[in-house]
């Protein structure tokens, strides 16, 4: 952290085991730093080496990193659990301050320590962060033989995992507890989802899962076109065909936010954000009851992120996120809901519409005659017993208008 080098900010992984887990380099900077950040732990598994200022973290925490970057040109240090850039405070720094500032040595995350004690191979595990996040954004990942490095964020996690293991039918889950990683308290503890029973667990843990799925597991396919029966809904729902359908037309891409107008079940955003962790969506429903049924099914399916508004389209579009890509639901006639989802995309934005009435067909096929895309005709017929024989039994057929802003 010198002037010559423009480098005034160092952000230092620390473990469980502290000074004596850190290189010379890492003791260099924190004890030449006028002022050190961290949390209360992260000072006191330091605090021999820091000679400036110890200052810990505000409650609540300030994201926009107001009094580190108030100190630019001044040697500032960081301190942060294991490795900066995993769910880390080095993620929320690299957002206000220039890389090329910056020093960066981070520590073995707390992710590579449970792998290392459990012989996993890191490239085959799945990891999320249940660090002040919902459960539920493990129900996704549950299939059968897959491992997951689940961070937690305090004592009470593991049964909460265990919990949502056994009511999702995967109570034969194999769990592996381990708390203080790296430290003199270290404790690693094997338990079954549907049998666990440990008490008072070191707020530092994480949960490692080996993923048993039992009979009536609902396993959440990898493919779009989740079975209806995945969904609590009142008959609004676009049908698991139909929806595979529109899911490839709208062609989501990472990042995007997806608008669901009348959204009904809200089954559209919910296996669009299932595509991709880095999807977003609001679903659109005028019907409260429909909507809080939204929100039910989005937490049950593993998107409990999916915003959901209460109101009539195109007056409740007002003031949203501007969309990557709209869809619009098939029941009713227009009323001035597709002009404003094309008014509100941007160039290469996708809307895909789907029509079951004659009047919204009719609006499509005006708007396909004005801007071109392209119209699909879906037409489903399932088997269905008829007297002592089976037949045809066909679905209502769909009109799916499909269109690239230019």
């Amino acid at each position: 952290m010198t002037a010559s080098t423009g480098k005034w900010l160092a952000i230092i992984g620390i473990g469980e085991d502290g000074i004596p887990g850190l290189g010379d380099e890492a003791k260099r900077l924190i004890a030449g730093a006028e002022i050190v950040f961290g949390g209360k732990r992260h000072l006191a598994l330091a605090g021999d080496l820091i000679k400036g200022e110890a200052n810990p973290w505000p409650s609540p925490f300030d994201s926009t990193m107001a009094d580190v970057r108030a100190l630019r040109g001044r040697p500032v240090c960081v301190l942060a659990s294991g490795d900066p850039f995993l769910h880390g405070v080095g993620v929320t720094l690299a957002r206000h301050v220039p890389l090329g500032e910056t020093t960066v040595i981070p520590a073995p995350s707390s992710v590579s320590l449970a792998a290392s004690r459990l012989g996993w191979a890191l490239q085959h595990i799945e990891t999320v962060s249940l660090h002040g996040k919902p459960i539920e954004l493990l129900r996704p990942l549950l299939h059968p033989g897959r491992r997951i490095i689940a961070l937690t964020s305090d004592g009470h996690g593991p049964e909460a995992v265990a919990k949502l293991l056994r009511g999702a039918g995967f109570g034969g889950s194999r769990l592996v507890v381990l708390e203080a990683l790296g430290g003199v308290d270290e404790r690693i503890t094997r338990q079954h989802a549907d049998t666990f029973t440990m008490t008072n667990v070191d707020p530092l843990n994480v949960v490692a899962i080996e993923v048993v799925a039992g009979d009536g597991a609902r396993i959440l396919p990898l493919t779009p076109g989740l079975d209806d029966e995945f969904f609590e809904h009142d008959g609004q729902i676009t049908k698991k065909a139909v929806r595979a359908v529109t899911l490839s037309a709208l062609a989501p891409r990472c990042g995007e936010l997806l608008w669901d107008i009348g959204a009904g079940s809200g089954s559209i955003s919910i296996e669009w954000m299932l595509a991709d962790a880095s999807l977003r969506a609001i679903a659109i429903e005028a019907d409260p009851n429909r909507a809080a049924r939204i929100g039910r099914n989005a937490s049950t399916l593993g998107v409990p992120g999916l915003a959901v508004v209460t109101g009539t389209a195109p007056g409740a579009l007002a003031g949203l996120a501007r969309p990557d890509a709209v869809f619009v639901g098939g029941g009713g006639s227009d009323d001035g809901v597709m002009a404003a989802a094309i008014d509100a995309l941007e160039s290469g934005g996708r809307l895909v519409a789907n029509a079951v009435t004659l009047e919204m067909e009719g609006v499509l096929l005006a708007l396909h005659v004005r801007y071109g895309g392209e119209l699909t005709r879906l037409a489903i017929s399932r088997a269905a017993p008829i007297g002592t024989m089976e037949g045809w039994k066909p679905a209502m057929p769909i009109t799916q208008w499909s269109w690239v802003k230019p």
